[in-house]
Parts: C-alpha cells; sequence; structure tokens
C-alpha cells in the first residue's frame, strides 16, 4: 500500500498517486481517475479503467492504481488562479519546442514519471486555443503508447478529425472538470488526429502511458 505526492501541480494543486490501497477516504472536492484496469468502488457505483470523477465526503474502496487530485475546487476566482499559472509556469513552446506550439497560450508544469506513467498538468489561456492537430507521439517508438486528459479547471472539448484539417471532425467530447475523455488510441497505441481545444480558459492533466519494452525520456 502506497500514497506518493506528486509536486506537479504545486503551489495550486495536490496530485497524489495510490496503490494497493484497501480504502481512501475523501473528504473536500477531489477528482479520481482510475488507472487499472480492475475497478474502484464508491459507495454502489464503480469506476472502470480511464474513468473519472469528482468525489466528496466519501471513501474509494479496493484501489489499485489511481490518481487523485484535490484543491481544485478551492480557488474562488478562476481567472486570477490561471494569471498565477502563468507567472510560475513556462509555456509549452518553451519546454517541448514544438513548432505548432509556437506563439500558443499554452502553459505546462514539470513532467514527472512514475514507473511506466507521466503526468503533466497543462494550463491553456486562449479561446480558440488553436494548439493544432497532431497524431504521433515520437518519443515513444514502441507500439502501445496511451495518453488521457482529465479536466481539473474550466471548460474545453478533445477533438477528433480524419485528417490534418478540423473541417474532417467526426468525433467531438466535452471536457468539464472531473472528466476524462473515452480513449482514442487503438491495440498498437495508433492516434487520429487530434487535439484539445478551449471553450473557456483550462486546467487539464495528461496522463502518458508507456508499453513494456519502453522508456521514458528523461532516462
Amino acid at each position: 500500500m502506497t500514497i506518493e505526492t506528486l509536486t506537479i501541480g504545486d503551489p495550486f494543486f495536490q496530485v497524489r498517486i495510490l496503490k494497493d490501497e484497501t480504502s481512501f477516504p475523501i473528504s473536500n472536492k477531489t477528482i479520481a481517475l482510475n488507472l487499472s484496469s480492475d475497478p474502484i468502488r464508491v459507495r454502489e457505483q464503480t469506476l472502470g479503467e480511464l474513468q473519472s470523477v469528482i468525489l466528496r465526503d466519501t471513501e474509494m474502496k479496493n484501489v489499485t492504481h489511481a490518481v487523485v487530485i484535490e484543491g481544485f475546487a478551492d480557488h474562488t476566482d478562476d481567472a486570477a488562479l490561471m494569471a498565477r499559472i502563468r507567472d510560475v509556469w513556462p509555456s509549452a513552446f518553451e519546454v517541448r519546442g514544438e513548432e505548432r506550439l509556437r506563439g500558443i497560450q499554452h502553459y505546462m508544469s514539470p513532467k514527472v514519471w512514475v514507473g511506466q506513467f507521466g503526468f503533466t498538468i497543462y494550463h491553456s489561456a486562449s479561446v480558440p486555443l488553436n494548439v493544432g492537430l497532431h497524431q504521433e507521439h515520437a518519443f515513444c517508438p514502441v507500439p502501445g503508447f496511451r495518453e488521457v486528459h482529465t479536466q481539473i479547471v474550466g471548460f474545453g472539448k478533445m477533438q477528433q478529425c480524419r485528417q490534418r484539417d478540423i473541417d474532417t471532425l467526426y468525433l467531438e467530447e466535452p471536457m468539464a472538470p472531473g472528466a476524462t475523455h473515452r480513449p482514442m488510441y487503438d491495440a498498437e497505441g495508433n492516434y487520429p488526429w487530434h487535439q484539445f481545444e478551449t471553450i473557456t480558459p483550462s486546467v487539464f492533466m495528461a496522463v502518458e502511458m508507456l508499453p513494456d519494452g519502453a522508456t521514458p525520456p528523461e532516462l
């Protein structure tokens, strides 16, 4: 049984990784994302793999592997919160250097790897964001890369397209606080053209999952 605190949300949110916990008490509003194929029980409900919810005044039971985000509902002024985030976190272009991110109001926390799982929190400041459709994840050459995003503050949408053109959109999922979009990859880790787009300025968490045989980029 382990509970590991990640610093990626500091000082704005508290992020913890839970492993093999028989029960985990929840007091204030908390986002919980199940990272295991084993269901998590919350009273009469179950939380399946890569599903997330907001919990309050309850407990999670039979937690094999999960991430929880606390403190997201403690901020009374979202605009002030995001202004503070922009003062602390660098732009995604500064960190990643991808041309599609140049000039985009998109900011990111440090990335932390815990085993084969990578965790990063992003802040998208503009509406629209125009972050650009993408398909590849070049840092993982081994087939089977997986990734999902969980909304923390604000509202957005995850978009999938047939081609690198938003006019070829065929699927769009709304993202509200506590929501995680459905996995969009196939068994080999192939992705459609996709992007996150803002409805309001937003904060969300990306969870990257490496297949066996792949090594986190920092190592």
